[in-house]
């Protein structure tokens, strides 16, 4: 069970993600004409188990392909799920992505994200701005995480209450998804395996997310796995399943099915999963014909990224005129 306060949905971009075709190099934050502050207060000490702090059973750093897809299984599987997510994504600085399942001719990335973000919404994730600076344990084998807030793509801060402010805060977790850019300097203090290599450094797992510390999973880039949108969302749901099998959740699979594909064979419906009547699934599908018209009917409103080393922009957006013709 967790302990903690009701808090709305933050609003940024997600966190450093595998894509195609794109470049290593992180984005700098947010959205807005002028870069955001920098100036935070100092790292506060460790917590303590008798410090009150937001708990939840999942808690994933970064909130791009690979964290927001492990969100969505852990919260379908009841797990109260929270992804803390700084900056933006190098997704955005794909033109078109040609390459996920589902989409014949391609998808605007940065509505691709979208689409993500709203999925884990959808499911019960609570999504909150900042960058993780630190992950350390208290005395009751919580994971505290210090999180510096940024500037959201609005140009405000938002904090994990929607108030404003610039100080750092905490938030807990019983079980970590570090599914972050491929930089592990916050896992520093648990002692995780790591493996350096240049500028990059990457978390050693067991194939199937665990690493040696226990409750700590890694996925996507930052387990060195291959730099790819597919790729990222799938390991991001496999580590997700990891999770769950690990915890005390009964689960069997996730699927929705029709009335009666247990039940009438004389089985109970497994953990996980779902029958539903005709009538429901028509509505359902209704329901998300209705979406996917809605995020189609126009083009993406925000301006294509490309690498920020080729543009005179703080956010590496393309010149309003090339986008325009």
């Amino acid at each position: 069970m967790s302990d903690r306060s009701p808090a709305e949905p933050e609003t940024s971009e997600p966190a450093f993600s595998s894509s195609t075709d794109a470049d290593p190099t992180p984005d700098t934050p947010g959205d807005t004409d002028a870069a955001p502050e920098t100036g935070l207060d100092p790292e506060p000490a460790p917590a303590t188990a008798a410090e009150a702090l937001d708990t939840y059973e999942v808690l994933i750093v970064g909130g791009g392909v690979s964290g927001l897809m492990a969100s969505v299984y852990t919260a379908r599987a009841s797990l109260d799920t929270v992804v803390i997510n700084a900056g933006e994504p190098i997704l955005a600085r794909n033109a078109h992505l040609e390459n996920v399942p589902g989409f014949p001719a391609g998808i605007n990335p940065r509505r691709f994200l979208d689409l993500l973000r709203s999925q884990a919404t959808r499911n019960g994730v609570d999504r909150r701005a900042g960058r993780v600076t630190g992950l350390d344990m208290d005395d009751e084998g919580r994971f505290i995480a210090t999180v510096e807030r940024e500037a959201d793509r609005r140009g405000g801060r938002v904090s994990d209450d929607g108030d404003t402010g610039t100080e750092p805060y905490r938030i807990a977790g019983e079980r970590v998804i570090a599914a972050s850019w491929s930089d592990a300097d916050y896992l520093d203090a648990l002692g995780v395996e790591i493996r350096d290599a240049g500028s990059k450094r990457y978390v050693d797992d067991d194939g199937l997310g665990r690493t040696n510390v226990e409750g700590l999973y890694v996925a996507g880039r930052l387990a060195e796995r291959y730099h790819q949108t597919v790729i990222a969302a799938g390991h991001g749901a496999a580590v997700a399943t990891t999770l769950i099998h690990d915890s005390a959740v009964p689960f069997y699979h996730d699927w929705v099915v029709p009335e009666g594909y247990f039940t009438d064979r004389g089985r109970d419906v497994p953990p996980g999963c779902e029958e539903i009547t005709e009538t429901e699934r028509r509505a359902r599908e209704r329901e998300s014909m209705a979406a996917m018209r809605e995020y189609f009917a126009e083009p993406h409103p925000e301006r294509q990224r490309t690498h920020p080393s080729l543009v005179d922009d703080p956010l590496g957006r393309v010149p309003k005129r090339e986008r325009e013709e």
